[in-house]
């Protein structure tokens, strides 16, 4: 992902909020999510103008993991876990 250059803050603002959440709430919506589900991935703009729903985007994904070599999803699971190996030297 590319990151965004920070924007200038301006001169009346604030450098941090002291914010008080002795009033917040639990999300009362979060019981009606399906257990499992990941909420919050975003999608860059480019790849957003192609799928318009998360179905979409989701009916995509299977395919695309149906095409993979059988195994291919395991092996990389497990390369993200291990231990990156040292360098002789």
């Amino acid at each position: 992902m590319k990151k965004r250059a920070a924007a200038a803050e301006p001169e009346d603002m604030p450098a941090e909020f002291d914010l008080d959440n002795s009033q917040a709430r639990p999300n009362r919506f979060a019981s009606r999510l399906p257990q499992g589900h990941v909420i919050g991935v975003v999608l860059e703009e480019d790849v957003a103008k192609v799928f318009d729903s998360s179905e979409a985007v989701n009916r995509f994904l299977r395919s695309a993991i149906e095409a993979m070599p059988q195994g291919a999803s395991e092996s990389n699971a497990s390369r993200r876990t291990k231990k990156p190996r040292r360098q002789a030297g």
